[in-house]
C-alpha cells in the first residue's frame, strides 16, 4: 500500500444516492476535478470502494 492517495472526481453526484453523496464530502470531494490527497487506510479504501466509479485514484 502507498503512503498517501490522490483522489480526484471525474463524474458527477447529480443524481446519485445520498450516501454516495454524503461519502464523497467526506472525503473533501466538493466539486469536478478537485484533488485532495489522503494517508492509505483500510477505512479509505472502504469510501474509495463505494464511489468508485466517481472518482480516480492515483497513488502519490
Amino acid at each position: 500500500m502507498a503512503s498517501k492517495l490522490i483522489v480526484t472526481q471525474t463524474k458527477s453526484a447529480i443524481g446519485s444516492p445520498k450516501r454516495v453523496v454524503r461519502t464523497l464530502e467526506a472525503l473533501g470531494v466538493r466539486r469536478m476535478h478537485q484533488r485532495v490527497e489522503h494517508k492509505d487506510s483500510p477505512q479509505l479504501r472502504g469510501m474509495l470502494e463505494k464511489v468508485r466509479h466517481l472518482v480516480t485514484v492515483t497513488e502519490a
